[in-house]
């Protein structure tokens, strides 16, 4: 086992490599990118300082909240920089250079992506382009919402899912089993967001009851509460997401688990288990829900991993939840890339370690795999 454990975490290397890899050469071929979202910025704030000037006659200048306030009073003559950006006459070649050089794209790609992969070797994932703090620090800011989200939704999905799967194997072809699969169906058949827009007309404030709140993860006097009322808080924040959430994510479950347990019943092991008296809960707690439950560890850290992101970024919007979702799509559109890149790498270094738990707990769980002679 040492030794498959050993080709796995190697096999990551390159692994990782690929996807920041692909990923960087994408973005290199991508419209726009970080110097042209900044200047549109810088120009954003510009045409706001012209309207506040009109009829002064002075020389424009930036507002000193513009991004990191690059514009410098550099220029020749005594005139300031900003001064040379005059609507559409766009800006001088020297601001442009300060630009590139800030963002680091006076240097060649390969030069730039070798850089970074030896800063995120060492996790020093940099500062963010236009948010002014680390990379690493936005995310931890950001990870407790999706965190929630995420592990709430599985535990929720799963602790449901498993045994209703199995009551549905047992009275397969009941009218228990079809009533149940059609309830499944349908709550997978619509989607997220419009489950989480219907409990809010429901249940927080829309045309019926004002039970649940509608925004954020606690409430703006949670400090000064007690520790059973920060946990009531934060389970009455939490409750229409999550179920907006958990409920598309019941059908796969509990199928996969119904589907796993009834293909386990009629193996021939079964029925000798049965032919030697064996109780029903003996032989299916026993024997079949070892075996059974083999599939559901196989798509557990896709799942896990997934559900901080999959349906998330409509959720946290709904329910104004400022999760790593939203970050993720807000940088993607804002073309930050170091949030972009060390979001990825950060999941994907964090998804082959969780499928390389899952194998080993596989080998827990049913001691006759053997790793060892197979091949990565």
């Amino acid at each position: 086992m040492g030794a498959y454990v050993l080709r796995r975490l190697l096999l990551m290397i390159p692994t990782l490599f690929g996807i920041m890899a692909v990923s960087f050469a994408i973005t290199q071929f991508a419209p726009g990118g970080p110097v042209d979202e900044y200047i549109s910025r810088l120009s954003a704030n510009s045409v706001s300082a012209t309207a506040k000037l009109t009829g002064s006659g002075g020389d424009l200048t930036l507002p000193d909240n513009s991004p990191k306030s690059l514009v410098s009073k550099a220029g020749t003559g005594g005139q300031s920089e900003a001064s040379a950006y005059r609507g559409s006459q766009g800006l001088s070649p020297k601001i442009l250079a300060q630009i590139n050089t800030q963002f680091g794209f006076d240097r060649p790609p390969l030069e730039r992506f070798g850089k970074m992969l030896w800063d995120y070797v060492r996790f020093d994932f940099g500062r963010s382009f236009f948010r002014d703090v680390s990379v690493i620090d936005l995310i931890k800011e950001k990870l407790p919402v999706s965190m929630t989200l995420g592990l709430w939704m599985t535990l929720l999905s799963y602790g449901i899912s498993i045994p209703l799967g199995i009551a549905k194997a047992v009275r397969d072809g009941s009218r228990f089993d079809v009533w149940t699969s059609s309830v499944i169906v349908l709550g997978y058949a619509v989607p997220g967001f419009l489950i989480a827009l219907l409990l809010i007309v429901l249940f927080a404030g829309g045309s019926f009851w004002s039970i649940f709140p509608l925004k954020g993860l606690v409430s703006s006097n949670f400090n000064d509460l007690s520790w059973p009322q920060k946990i009531l808080d934060y389970l009455w924040h939490i409750t229409l997401p999550v179920i907006a959430m958990g409920l598309g994510a019941f059908a796969t479950t509990t199928f996969l688990t119904k589907n796993s347990f009834l293909e386990e019943i009629r193996k021939q092991y079964v029925v000798t288990a049965r032919a030697k008296g064996l109780s029903e809960n003996k032989i299916l707690y026993g024997h079949v829900f070892r075996n059974a439950m083999l599939i559901l560890i196989a798509t557990f850290p896709g799942a896990f991993i997934g559900s901080f992101f999959g349906g998330a970024l409509l959720i946290e919007t709904i329910f104004s939840l400022d999760g790593l979702g939203l970050l993720g799509f807000t940088s993607v559109i804002g073309r930050d890339y170091p949030v972009v890149f060390a979001t990825l790498y950060i999941f994907s270094l964090l998804g082959l370690i969780i499928g390389l738990i899952s194998d080993l707990t596989y080998a827990w769980v049913d001691p006759r795999i053997d790793f060892e002679s197979r091949d990565v």
